[in-house]
This record gives C-alpha cells, sequence and structure tokens, in this order.
C-alpha cells in the first residue's frame, strides 16, 4: 500500500493536509518577512561608536576621539558626536551623500525602494499579503472536498421530498464515497419495501373481494330461507379463509417492517415441532438422527414463526398433491435442513422464484383451490429472519412433483 492512499481514503486526513500544508505555506511566508523585517531594523540601528582622528593639511592630527553618528533618515545629513578624551564634546554634520544613478542599486536606493517595509504598517500588509494567498490556495482544494458532500445533502433533500428513485454518485474510497454507497443502499431497500407495500395493499384489496363477495351472496342466499349444509360451510369457509388472509398480511409487514415483537430468540426443538405439524395434514416424517444427539437438530430462533413456515410448506404441499407427503429433517454441516417433498405437478424451473413473492399463483391455478398467496412468501420471510433461505427443488429421486427445502442455521 502506498503511503498516499490512507490520505485517499481518509477525508479527515486530506482536509489536515490541506491544512497543514497551508499554515506551512503562512509559516514559511511569515519567516520570509521576519527577515526582511529584521534586516530593515538592522540597516537602520544606531551605529556603533568608532574612534575618528581629523588631521591637518599636514598631515598632523588635530583632533582625537570617540564618535558616535546619530539616527538619520535616508537622504538627511549625517550628524556625529565627538567626544575627546579630556571630555571635550564637538559636533559635526556630513551633507547628505548624493543619490546613485537610476538603476545601479545601492542601499539607499534599497531603502527607498522598500519603504513599505518599514514597521510597523509594512509588516501588517505583509501580513495581509501571505494571509490572501493562504485562502487563495487553499479555497480550492476544501471546495473540491466538500462538494461531494453538498451533492449528498441536495440527493437526501429530494429523498426526503418523495423522489425515492433519487442516488447520490459514489466517488473515491473515503467516509463521503461509504458514506454515498450506504445511503444508496438503503434508498434502495427503503424504495423497495414501499414498492412491496403498495403492492401488497393491492393485492390484498383483491384478495379480500373474494371472499367478501362470496359471503355476501352466501347470505342473501340465506334471507330466501334456511340455509343448508352446504351453504353454511362455504360461508364458514370463506370466513376462515378471510380470517387466514388478513393475519398473514399482519405478519408478512411485520416482517418486512422487520418488528422486534413477533417473539423472542430460544433453542426450538425442529423435531418435535416437526413431529406436531406432520400430524396435523397426514405427513410422513423421515428424522436422520443416526450418530446425532437430541440437540444437532435443535436452532435458534422464534417457535411460532418457525411452526408457521413449517405449517405453510405442509400445506402447501396437501394443497397441490393428493398422494404422500414427506417432511425429511437432517443434520447438514452446520445448517438444519428440512425438506417437504410431494408427488403433485411440480414448478417449472422459470416459476421456482416467483412461486416466493406474495400474492403470486402458478399459471392455471384458481383461487378456489384454497391459499392466498402468500404462504410461500412468508416462509421465505420467516427463512430470511432467521439468516437462513428457502428453495424449490425437483425431487430426489427424480419422480414426479417438487420439493421446498428450508436451510436453518443449527443452534450453539
Amino acid at each position: 500500500m502506498s503511503l498516499i492512499s490512507p490520505f485517499s481514503r481518509r477525508l479527515y486526513l486530506r482536509i489536515w493536509l490541506a491544512v497543514v500544508g497551508g499554515v506551512a505555506v503562512f509559516a514559511f511566508a511569515i519567516g520570509i518577512a521576519w527577515r526582511v523585517a529584521a534586516e530593515h531594523n538592522a540597516q537602520n540601528q544606531q551605529p556603533p561608536a568608532r574612534q575618528i582622528t581629523i588631521v591637518n593639511s599636514e598631515g598632523q592630527p588635530i583632533l582625537e576621539g570617540l564618535a558616535t553618528r546619530e539616527r538619520r533618515e535616508p537622504g538627511e545629513p549625517s550628524d556625529f558626536s565627538i567626544e575627546t578624551e579630556s571630555g571635550e564634546k564637538f559636533q559635526m554634520q556630513l551633507s547628505a551623500r548624493a543619490p546613485r544613478p537610476e538603476g545601479r542599486g545601492g542601499r539607499e536606493g534599497a531603502r527607498d525602494v522598500s519603504f513599505w517595509l518599514r514597521p510597523p504598517f509594512g509588516f501588517i500588509w505583509v501580513l495581509a499579503a501571505v494571509g490572501m494567498a493562504v485562502t487563495i490556495g487553499v479555497f480550492p482544494i476544501i471546495r473540491k472536498l466538500l462538494q461531494r458532500l453538498e451533492n449528498l445533502q441536495r440527493s437526501v433533500k429530494r429523498f426526503g421530498e418523495g423522489d425515492l428513485k433519487v442516488r447520490v454518485r459514489a466517488q473515491g474510497h473515503d467516509e463521503v464515497a461509504d458514506l454515498a454507497r450506504q445511503f444508496n443502499a438503503a434508498a434502495s431497500r427503503i424504495e423497495t419495501l414501499v414498492q412491496s407495500h403498495k403492492s401488497l395493499l393491492a393485492n390484498a384489496s383483491h384478495e379480500l373481494r373474494s371472499p367478501l363477495t362470496r359471503i355476501r351472496m352466501g347470505m342473501e342466499l340465506m334471507q330466501d330461507g334456511a340455509p343448508s349444509p352446504a351453504s353454511r360451510a362455504e360461508i364458514l369457509r370463506n370466513i376462515a379463509e378471510l380470517d387466514q388472509l388478513v393475519d398473514e398480511i399482519l405478519l408478512a409487514s411485520r416482517l418486512d417492517a422487520g418488528a422486534s415483537d413477533v417473539g423472542t430468540m430460544e433453542p426450538v426443538d425442529l423435531l418435535g415441532l416437526a413431529a406436531e405439524e406432520c400430524a396435523r395434514v397426514d405427513a410422513d416424517l423421515n428424522a436422520h438422527t443416526q450418530g446425532l444427539q437430541a440437540a444437532d437438530l435443535d436452532v435458534q430462533g422464534i417457535a411460532k414463526l418457525l411452526r408457521r413456515a413449517v405449517r405453510n410448506l405442509l400445506e402447501n404441499a396437501r394443497r397441490y398433491s393428493q398422494g404422500e407427503i414427506t417432511l425429511e429433517l437432517a443434520r447438514e454441516g452446520s445448517q438444519v435442513v428440512i425438506r417437504v417433498c410431494d408427488f403433485g405437478p411440480g414448478v417449472a424451473p422459470d416459476q421456482r422464484e416467483r412461486i416466493f413473492e406474495p400474492f403470486y399463483r402458478l399459471p392455471g391455478a384458481s383461487e378456489r383451490s384454497g391459499g392466498v398467496g402468500l404462504g410461500l412468501a412468508l416462509v421465505r420471510s420467516i427463512a430470511q429472519r432467521h439468516h437462513g433461505r428457502v428453495t424449490c427443488e425437483d425431487r430426489p429421486d427424480g419422480q414426479s412433483g417438487a420439493c421446498f427445502v428450508l436451510r436453518l442455521p443449527a443452534g450453539e
């Protein structure tokens, strides 16, 4: 992994690097400005005292002493104070030096050119210029880094306003890109859930209408006289179908919403549960227990949901098969496998995924054949709630019929 990789994957490191770079440039500029100001002050500080000797035309000294030059501004005469060994003081003034021709340089010319560096105002202007340079240099970097956050913010706002199809373009590998991908995944799940609920509502309205219509027709026939036993049985069957439909719709909605009040997780004895459900529909139970302990076929789950899943598989097999139904229970590695096989017409390969959709019916299946199209959908939802899966396969012996396989993680 290259040295640059951590900076490209972590937004806070990139912002930190940008700020550190800006501070480094700022400090470097401050150092240069400080150096220039120091040199400027050094050139104008009080010169040290020097021993001076004044001689006449014959070369004989007429005055000896310690001379000190007073501070002056560029272009002004130079004043010297001379103090002899005897304590006498003299003043000497030299006229200002004529400026050098332009272009030849020199200290006086340099001072005239750099007058704006004189403290304190010159140093403030330097700081202002350096700060402006840092601001202009850092702005496009920060802008580029945070522009994706602004795009994400706009997308979240549009999503909150009802546009469920909005997605964010994930660029890079840092936290902002990861946040964009998580938003896209959450938006997809929410869109799927909303569409599922809309479909559930539309299909439920249709499914509720059928038994209610049959009940209404039966009640109208009862007004002409005493109902026949067949009419009463039909009304009771429709009421039971209606009750089952409402119950399964509510359960499907709670499972789709991830409700936590559907039951508590606990060890479930699948062998005993399967035996009870097989007795209800007169199905054969074949448990592969050889070499296994009693708890090897247990799973960690919600008992009433697992019972509903096994019951739906058995009732679905009984609905489409008049022959023998077999439930096999076995341990395969770290999974407990339930196979419910029948001798019905079977399921075409291109329909084996669609039959797990809510309210889906196989081509040619009538409403009077029983079922409301939610049984297998509930089995899949319950399997997913327990981190398992359910599939539709051919019978292992190659005979006509279908075999539904429910795989669940074995209990600890």
